[in-house]
């Protein structure tokens, strides 16, 4: 596959870079996978993500980087000092880098994007990487299309969903993404490319060096081929001659391997036989090799003037112009887009593209005028002070910290009872909203039974001096589901729009079995007897209507519910069928289905998914089957390892992982999965009392403050609101009824789970339980 990048001819630095010595690991602040070409691979971006490992280790010791290297299987290029291969083409090899990636415990990746150096059409293949990433991803975009093709905007906008933060090299790059893509100024970055920092004017010296004396020296470096626009400076070099006859052109570089492999010399060939007819063969010094950067920088110094004679004006960045600048060098340039930025204010000479006459005026005039030639290239050696590796390195772990911050915050009490004045605004006197709009419910959407069961639930366990508001709410929810109840299909609905409408007949198996689950909960925990005693007879009715359902999670729901209602009747047959109907069912799933690397219920995961587990737990613990009770414990561990990442925070499983097999994906992030996460720990603890469970409780509430892969405090204690969960670029401002109830019913999960830790503390617990991030106060 052809690598088409800007002044592709550097192989990199002599040497091997040398791995981050262990006794700075310890120390480092962060961790960071730098992913891309890499040297000495004979590429630009190799050069460039060289570079950038390369100054951020000498003057960022804190960033430790471990550096994935995509490789062509093909080549010979061997590679030292890297954490991990992905060969190019092989789409395997993407999904293991990024699971690789996010066992390290990267805090962040910084991916250098080319549409050349990737597998797949238009190199689609970067997508199967950045799709699994747990990190905040740092795009580095190397080349921005005004004019993309389909497929090259749709990767490019898959890869602009999934970025923390976007860095380019040019201004223009950053003002083309944010009109033509939409990406927020607050996402990019405009770091220039790094440049050496070596003294000014030393032309004489690395002159004499390379045999030249003190014979004026052009210079145009880079992977030889169509493109580059020696061929016009050629054509200009009779005129030049003419008026300077001891002038001479050096080109340095080989040909591009692609073309080799295509056409051997015959581009350098014609090149060759031009000089020769035009009669300036004598004027050219053909540099007919790979040049190493040392090297490049020599061979820069030994020049007065530098050219970019490019035809093709959407060049985003050169390495080599960069360069050339900070070591003050006067450059003659088509004005690309690179050029036009770096060269501007006199720095540099921007001519019209494909004209020999112009370049040739632009060159004599230099070179009569040595005063003006010696201005040009002070102005540039000047400007390249702000691009020196020392600034660059600066900027670029500032960018690495931009995308891994995280709140800092206070000490707040991790038992903090959240408010309710977010919950009672989604509310009114129909039931509770089901969306929102950032803080503002969206009436649009309507309500669901699914939300209403939800919120039965969390009065039933809120706790208020205003008793007669909660018994309104209790009896607002109730006769939500009650309405919803449909006793010719005997089931429930689930959907009603915001003009009391019914939008179906009968709901999801799954919201029958929340609404079972409500029911259960309610028969036992409802505020007054006669709510308990309402809950009690739709329990029984709703549950003669549930026999043929097997859906796993929609069984799981009602077992629950069946569990509150055996707290209170131990003999009630028809929860006890229940229990057992579904305990077989869900044992004999995971039986069927689990194998040494995925212990789990199904092929895929979905959402909601310790709830299984919590199913199974109960149907152990009450109906005495030990069996069910051991699978039931070791299924949740196992999903618990699924949802812990290796810095040990709590990691739901994304929403992109529903209905992929095999898959654990870790975007979108739900509020629902930490809730279940504590509730199914809830259970296990009182079937098996250990402390891993309230470890991985603890984690998964600390994951609404904070404690999360993006450092986004999803709740608001004061309000008692919850973001509507993490997306790859943080949080959903969305605060919707389920997100909502989410984190209330999982504060009460904590509270119970953590009673009887507090008794064996001796009554301190809750002082000494603190979080290291305090959620932000801003959802009001």
């Amino acid at each position: 596959m052809a690598e088409v990048s800007s002044d592709a001819n550097t192989i990199g630095h002599a040497g091997v870079v040398t791995l981050f010595p262990a006794e700075r690991l310890a120390q480092a602040r962060h961790k960071l996978a730098v992913v891309g070409t890499y040297i000495p691979r004979k590429c630009g971006i190799a050069t460039f993500t060289g570079d950038l490992v390369e100054q951020l280790r000498k003057y960022h010791p804190e960033i430790a980087i471990d550096v994935h290297a995509l490789v062509d299987p093909t080549s010979d290029v061997s590679y030292e000092g890297i954490a991990g291969r992905i060969e190019q083409q092989d789409v395997d090899a993407y999904r293991r880098a990024a699971r690789t990636i996010n066992e390290s415990g990267a805090d962040a990746v910084w991916l250098q994007h080319e549409y050349g150096i990737f597998g797949g059409e238009c190199g689609e293949l970067v997508c199967e990487f950045v799709d699994r990433l747990a990190a905040p991803l740092v795009v580095t975009l190397h080349t921005v299309l005004a004019d993309p093709s389909a497929k090259q905007r749709e990767i490019l906008n898959r890869l602009l969903g999934r970025a923390s933060q976007v860095m380019v090299m040019s201004q223009h790059a950053a003002d083309l993404l944010a009109a033509m893509y939409g990406v927020g100024r607050e996402r990019l970055t405009v770091i220039a490319h790094g440049a050496p920092d070596r003294p000014f004017g030393r032309q004489h010296q690395f002159k004499q060096a390379l045999g030249m004396g003190e014979r004026p020296v052009m210079m145009t470096f880079g992977l030889l081929g169509p493109g580059k626009g020696i061929e016009t400076v050629i054509k200009a070099l009779p005129a030049i001659a003419a008026r300077h006859p001891d002038v001479i052109y050096r080109i340095v570089g080989a040909t591009h391997p692609d073309l080799v492999a295509r056409d051997g010399e015959a581009y350098r060939e014609s090149l060759q036989t031009l000089a020769e007819k035009l009669g300036v063969a004598a004027q050219i010094d053909w540099v007919n090799r790979f040049v190493d950067t040392p090297d490049l920088l020599d061979q820069l110094e030994a020049c007065d003037i530098y050219l970019t004679p490019y035809p093709g004006l959407q060049q985003s960045t050169s390495g080599t112009l960069s360069y050339a600048v900070a070591l003050g060098k006067a450059v003659v340039s088509t004005p690309y887009l690179h050029a036009s930025e770096l060269l501007s204010d006199g720095v540099g000479a921007l001519i019209e593209p494909g004209s020999e006459d112009a370049i040739a005026a632009a060159v004599i005039d230099l070179l009569d005028h040595p005063a003006k030639l010696d201005a040009m290239q002070r102005k540039a050696y000047a400007k390249g002070r702000e691009t020196i590796w020392p600034r660059f390195a600066d900027a670029a772990a500032g960018l690495v910290e931009k995308a891994v911050a995280h709140p800092v915050i206070n000490a707040a009490r991790l038992f903090a009872t959240p408010g309710l004045t977010g919950f009672t605004a989604m509310c009114d006197a129909v039931g509770m909203m089901q969306h929102a709009i950032g803080t503002i419910p969206d009436r649009s959407h309507g309500y669901c039974v699914d939300d209403n069961a939800r919120a039965l639930m969390l009065i039933n366990r809120t706790e208020s001096q205003d008793r007669s508001e909660v018994e309104r709410l209790s009896d607002t929810f109730a006769a939500f589901i009650q309405y919803a109840w449909n006793p010719d299909r005997k089931c429930f609905r689930n959907f009603m729009g915001y003009d009391r409408v019914w939008c179906e007949d009968a709901g999801s198996e799954d919201s029958n079995g929340r609404a079972i689950w409500a029911l259960g909960d309610t028969a036992i925990n409802g505020r007054t007897e006669d709510l308990r005693w309402w809950a009690r007879g739709l329990f029984d009715a709703a549950l003669a209507g549930f026999g043929t359902v097997d859906s796993p999670r929609a069984v799981a729901f009602a077992m629950l519910g069946a569990a509150g209602r055996l707290q209170g009747e131990p003999d009630h047959g028809s929860a006890i069928a229940l229990l057992r109907r579904g305990g077989e069912l869900l044992h004999n799933l995971l039986d069927d289905v689990r194998r040494p690397d995925w212990a789990w219920f199904e092929c895929v995961l979905g959402y909601d998914n310790p709830r299984l587990s919590q199913a199974l737990i109960e149907a152990g613990r009450i109906l005495g089957r030990q069996d069910w009770l051991e699978a039931g414990l070791s299924s949740l561990r196992w999903i618990n390892q699924q949802q812990t990442s290796a810095a040990g925070h709590f990691r739901p499983v994304g929403s992109d992982s529903f209905g992929q097999p095999n898959e654990v994906m870790p975007f979108d992030q739900q509020p629902l999965e930490a809730q279940a996460a504590i509730e199914a720990a809830a259970s296990a603890h009182a079937a098996q009392p250990d402390d891993e469970w309230y470890r991985h409780a603890h984690a998964a509430y600390r994951w609404f403050l904070g404690d999360n892969d993006r450092g986004a405090a999803l709740a608001d204690i004061a309000t008692g609101r919850c973001r509507d969960g993490i997306t790859a670029r943080g949080a959903n401002r969305n605060c919707g009824a389920e997100s909502i109830l989410a984190f209330q019913l999982a504060h009460h999960g904590m509270i119970a789970l953590a009673n009887p830790k507090r008794a064996d503390s001796g009554g301190d617990f809750f002082e000494n339980e603190r979080i290291s991030r305090e959620p932000a106060a801003y959802i009001r």
